[in-house]
């Protein structure tokens, strides 16, 4: 079965539960993204049901007959290979990448130290403990500089900062959302992001945003972020960040789909930043984007993400 592709029966599946909700900070894009799927789904004649994740998932996954799992969970509980380790245990066949790909992807620090050890290229970091932290990172990498809870998504506690005062309260904020924070340096110039799916990589989307970076604003509820397809590239530096995003997959393990996110700097380098393995499916959702661009509609695109549950032997 082509990665692009789908089993044409819906009733190949059983009865799927859509898991989407969940207790995360990035709980209210999870339930947009799990309706979606979840309508989609049903829309194609599958038999799904939802359930929004809360601390009665072990019993509620007992209680029902479950063939599979759709997991649309972003962020901890969810994408960070806790409920991959649990339906592993249920031995429930689920979508997306297995337990420790999914942990990896979810540790920015872990995620960039196995980059880094397979040699790929990411921009230089720090991790911050300390108000000292930051007054070394800031000597040590210069200005301006991004700083990111270590285990967050959708750019939740993220913040530039061109100073050491504004360092130490970007790092006060990050703190509240994860105890591991992580400051990179600054990397000035166009971003992309790069979708895979069942192993083939989708078209790249050029992104641009009025905004100092792409927030989680610009992610949501911005109707000026601007979407790139054709992403701008030369057709050799579109195929050079596609083979990056490949190896990028690679390294780390994931497994379905994935959607990568990259910088290129003035001398034309790119840099990975992170990898999500549970991306975003709103209205607004790069993922669908670059499914379109590719030929598959949403309802295609859940579909096939779906049906690698099928061929992975899980």
């Amino acid at each position: 079965m082509s990665a692009l592709q789908s089993t044409r029966d819906p009733q190949a599946f059983g009865r799927v539960a859509v898991l989407f909700g969940g207790r995360s900070a990035e709980r209210e894009i999870s339930l947009k993204s799990g309706q979606a799927v979840l309508e989609a789904l049903q829309s194609a004649g599958v038999n799904a049901f939802g359930i929004d994740v809360d601390e009665h998932i072990i019993a509620r996954l007992a209680a029902e007959s479950i063939d599979r799992a759709f997991i649309v969970l972003h962020g901890r509980g969810g994408e960070d290979g806790s409920m991959q380790g649990l339906l592993e245990c249920a031995g429930i066949p689920y979508t997306g990448s297995e337990v420790l790909a999914s942990a990896l992807a979810m540790d920015k620090l872990r995620t960039k130290q196995v980059w880094l050890s397979r040699g790929l290229p990411t921009p230089r970091y720090a991790t911050l403990t300390s108000e000292q932290d930051c007054q070394v990172a800031a000597q040590e990498l210069g200005f301006p500089l991004i700083v990111k809870p270590s285990h967050e998504g959708s750019s939740i506690g993220m913040a530039k900062v061109d100073s050491l005062e504004a360092l130490v309260q970007a790092w006060n904020t990050a703190i509240t959302y994860d105890p591991q924070v992580l400051v990179e340096q600054w990397i000035q110039g166009p971003e992309f992001t790069i979708a895979m799916l069942g192993g083939q990589i989708l078209p790249p989307i050029g992104l641009g945003t009025p905004h100092t970076f792409y927030d989680f604003d610009a992610k949501y509820l911005a109707n000026d972020t601007q979407y790139r397809i054709p992403c701008g590239l030369s057709a050799d530096k579109e195929q050079e960040l596609r083979a990056l995003t490949a190896q990028a997959c690679d390294a780390i393990g994931v497994q379905g789909w994935a959607r990568v996110d990259v910088m290129q700097d003035a001398e034309g380098r790119f840099w990975l930043l992170e990898i999500n393995t549970v991306p975003g499916m709103t209205d607004h959702s790069l993922v669908p984007m670059a499914a379109r661009a590719a030929g598959l509609d949403f309802q295609q695109l859940v579909l096939a993400i779906l049906s690698d549950t099928l061929v992975k032997g899980r």
